[in-house]
């Protein structure tokens, strides 16, 4: 049985805002990683991250939701908006109660509510906004999009740190199997402020150094943690017979397999999950590994969990058997949102038969026995691809796309 299909797309992100933006300055290394401007980070150990330069909510959301929401839900609305506008979904094309929505958040509405701490310390508590009460909540997104667009059918939030975006994609899935026709999913994510700074920088994973294109460098001998980013994507997500009997103008392929695995503890001897995710994705979509034409990792930029990643991916794949790539090195990674946008990206690597390259990646030690797509795109015939993730504490998640009609 066929899985639904993607039928609109909304995505922000460091080096584009915008699908086709975005994609462009993919295919052409452009990156959007630099040093925080939003605050003062000179006293920080860490002081890059992947901003979304000159977002102005107001240029797109109503004046009466600003001062209502984080920075994390107007670029999740704005990111849905546009989604939905690509799909066409006209009024009245689907009943409200057959509209789900359906996102992932991992960190919060940090940059909000830290601002209301803030009061609350030197003010009182009389001037915290009232706002503060759902503001923070990793739920808001959900709710919020679900409001805005009148969407009131079966809708859900999860949180997974990085993995949290595929999850919501595989949830979104199963949510139509049960009947849903159209669901609005994917993650998206922003913590740039000196707090959320502070507590990033104690997983003692990102990166220090001060060089935008050698500070986050997945599988090379050199890789010493990763960037933090901001923004994510949103995707329209219909039953394909839904899609065809409203006359999508567009499909951009299927959501053909989902998997989610989680790690066993750290000292147990155990080894990771994520082999066991991949494995269970492509038995979920009835694929073979022969039939994957590119692997959109996960990339953590830490040599142990590199490693682990790479030994899953040859193990299921064989030894250099599939161009792999990680275009969120142009990004950093985006949490929530990071799963979402590689599946917006596996789905254009379908679309104009092209893999992107991994960029600042130069030295991938042997046995890591992957073939790490780099410096330039690979042109060929993409029908299908595996994107994964990995959030901290052990999610794994595996999301399987291909090439579908309607």
């Amino acid at each position: 049985m066929s899985g639904p299909v993607v039928t609109g797309i909304g995505l922000l992100a460091p080096n584009g805002f915008g699908v086709e933006r975005y994609w462009e300055a993919v295919l052409e290394g452009r990156g959007g990683i630099g040093r925080i401007t939003r605050f003062d980070v000179s006293r920080y150990p860490a002081r890059l991250a992947g901003q979304i330069p000159d977002f102005r909510a107001a240029d797109h959301l109503p004046s009466r939701l600003l001062p209502q929401t984080d920075i994390s839900t107007q670029l999740a609305l704005v990111a849905a908006d546009w989604a939905l506008l690509d799909a066409k979904i006209e009024p009245g094309a689907f009943a409200d109660y057959d509209m789900g929505v359906v996102t992932s958040n991992a960190c919060g509405g940090f940059e909000f509510t830290h601002r209301e701490f803030k009061k609350l310390w030197s003010q009182g508590p009389k001037a915290v906004s009232v706002y503060e009460s759902f503001a923070w909540f990793y739920a808001v997104n959900t709710g919020q999009i679900s409001i805005r667009n009148e969407l009131r059918g079966p809708s859900s939030a999860l949180v997974a740190e990085q993995a949290g975006g595929l999850d919501a994609i595989g949830h979104a899935r199963r949510t139509i199997a049960r009947g849903t026709p159209m669901v609005v999913t994917g993650g998206v994510d922003s913590a740039l402020d000196p707090w959320a700074w502070a507590a990033q920088i104690a997983s003692g994973r990102v990166s220090r150094s001060a060089d935008p294109r050698r500070a986050y460098l997945p599988f090379d001998s050199a890789a010493e943690g990763y960037v933090p980013g901001e923004g994510g994507a949103i995707l329209v997500l219909e039953a394909a017979d839904a899609a065809r009997a409203r006359g999508a103008h567009q499909v951009y392929g299927e959501i053909a397999g989902y998997a989610a695995t989680f790690d066993p503890p750290p000292g147990s001897g155990a080894p990771s999950a994520l082999r066991r995710a991949v494995e269970l994705a492509l038995a979920d979509a009835g694929m073979r590994p022969d039939e994957i034409d590119v692997v959109f990792a996960d990339a953590a930029g830490v040599a142990d969990l590199d490693r682990v990643e790479a030994e899953a991916i040859s193990a299921v794949f064989g030894a250099g058997a599939v161009p792999v790539t990680a275009p969120k090195t142009l990004t950093g990674r985006l949490y929530s949102g990071g799963g979402p946008v590689d599946v917006a990206a596996a789905l254009l690597s379908i679309r104009d038969g092209v893999v992107p390259p991994t960029s600042g990646t130069t030295d991938v030690p042997s046995g890591y026995r992957i073939d790490l797509v780099r410096g330039v795109p690979r042109a060929g015939r993409v029908s299908s691809a595996l994107v994964l993730a990995r959030g901290k504490w052990g999610f794994n998640a595996a999301v399987v796309v291909r090439e579908a009609t309607v």
